[in-house]
């Protein structure tokens, strides 16, 4: 049976979401819950620390992506858990400006599907009573999304909070807590968002710390009672095609990009993962029929990659008779050079006529819709793929053969078609700057 739910949001990124999330996954756990997490939209960071927060795999809620069958069977994850939490993306509306396969991607689509109320958490910095109107603007908006109440971040003082409590209580807005200012809880980031949660030493301290902090300040007892909680049509295991029965799948710090859902349905399909580390200078299994490079960050780890002969050998020997995909880092790492940021070129792994640069860095961001124009293992030529861009590499050299025709959420063309390459042996590579996230219809 699906448990109570509730979606964490807020009016805008930058907000406190993520801090705010994280301590109450902390908080209910040292409770004794079991508390499933998601995140709605395309983020394939942050559901890493609701894991480690929460110990249950965190999965993704896409409405521009995903059908309707889909998220309701991916919510069924939640199943046995006594509450399920879902962080939002910038903020509760923000979306794309058409309908993809359910919604435009937005938080809200995903509360008002569920039947999840929404906390909304509210910086209120540099205002008090005023943050109200904003507050009432959001329980409005949509008569199908229900905001449970406001949760009051960063809070200068005991006088600033009960100003802003008083603006609430006019308005009719249920406060639910009142987080102070406090850096040490914030996690470090850099441009892809935040430092990935492998890589942070300290992150169960942090996690505890958090759990504290939120348990002292947030009515723990009213955010459980004002869960809903609504019965959910029973929805068939959605299908997804695995690359492969014995899947080489690059994982480490440079390649951790690729979303949970994607490994369960691969795995629920009766493939077999086997990861490997480019960065440890493996090569992929040679037992695999197909491999897999998720994106990540190669550009941190250039020299390293460069260094890494038997990766780089290993894969091509692999490729010249079985497919391999790279996506987004992972296609940087296919193609013959990468540019770090401080202008040295390395040598990459030299399937494509592709070159990329992070000297000066170029944001690419969005919904992508892609029809392949060749096939990528687990999908045919004439698939119709939908995923999402998100780098900061300019592209120096780009003649290779196109992958895919592909458009964003607004059906204009982009330029970023991919690459593909066959080979004598049998084999084809193939890559793309965007990363897969569902079939579409």
């Amino acid at each position: 049976m699906i448990p109570p739910g509730l979606v964490i949001s807020a009016p805008a990124s930058g907000t406190g979401k993520t801090t705010l999330m994280l301590g109450l996954l902390a908080a209910f756990r040292a409770q004794g819950l079991a508390v499933q997490p998601f995140k709605c939209g395309p983020d394939y960071i942050d559901p890493a620390f609701h894991a480690a927060a929460s110990g249950r795999a965190s999965l993704n809620l896409d409405s521009w992506a995903m059908q309707p069958s889909q998220l309701a069977s991916l919510i069924q994850a939640a199943d046995g858990a006594d509450l399920a939490l879902a962080e939002g993306s910038m903020g509760l509306f923000d979306g794309v400006a058409t309908v993809g396969e359910t919604g435009t991607g937005a938080s809200a689509d995903i509360a008002a599907l569920a039947g999840w109320p929404v906390v909304l958490v509210l910086d209120v910095s540099g205002q008090a009573q005023s943050a109200a109107a904003t507050a009432l603007g959001f329980a409005t908006l949509r008569k199908d999304v229900a905001l449970a109440g406001v949760v009051l971040n960063r809070v200068a003082s005991p006088r600033h909070e009960a100003l802003a409590r008083a603006g609430m209580e006019a308005a009719g807005i249920r406060v639910l807590g009142a987080l102070p200012r406090k850096a040490s809880v914030a996690l470090p980031e850099r441009h892809l968002g935040l430092v990935q949660a492998e890589e942070q030493p300290r992150l169960a301290q942090i996690l505890s710390e958090m759990a504290d902090f939120v348990a002292a300040h947030v009515d723990l007892a009213a955010l459980r009672a004002i869960a809903a909680q609504r019965p959910t049509a029973n929805a068939g295991a959605v299908k997804i095609s695995p690359p492969g029965n014995r899947v080489a799948l690059a994982r480490d710090a440079a390649f951790s990009f690729i979303y949970p859902h994607l490994l369960a349905g691969w795995r629920a399909a009766g493939a077999e993962i086997l990861p490997f580390s480019p960065l440890a200078d493996e090569a992929p299994d040679p037992s695999a029929d197909a491999c897999w490079l998720p994106g990540g960050y190669p550009e941190l780890h250039a020299g390293r990659l460069a260094a890494s002969t038997r990766f780089r050998s290993g894969l091509q020997s692999f490729a010249e008779t079985r497919p391999v995909h790279g996506e987004c880092g992972g296609y940087m790492a296919m193609g013959e050079g990468l540019v770090d940021a401080s202008g040295v070129r390395h040598q990459m792994a030299g399937f494509f006529r592709l070159a990329t640069s992070f000297e000066k860095r170029r944001m690419h961001l969005g919904y992508r819709l892609a029809e392949l124009t060749s096939p990528i293992p687990g999908h045919r030529a004439g698939a119709r793929l939908r995923g999402h861009e998100f780098h900061y590499a300019s592209i120096l050299e780009h003649n290779d053969a196109p992958l895919a025709q592909v458009v964003d959420a607004a059906g204009a063309a982009v330029p970023e078609t991919g690459s593909s390459k066959s080979f004598d042996g049998g084999g084809r590579a193939t890559g793309s700057f965007f990363h897969l996230i569902a079939e579409a219809t």
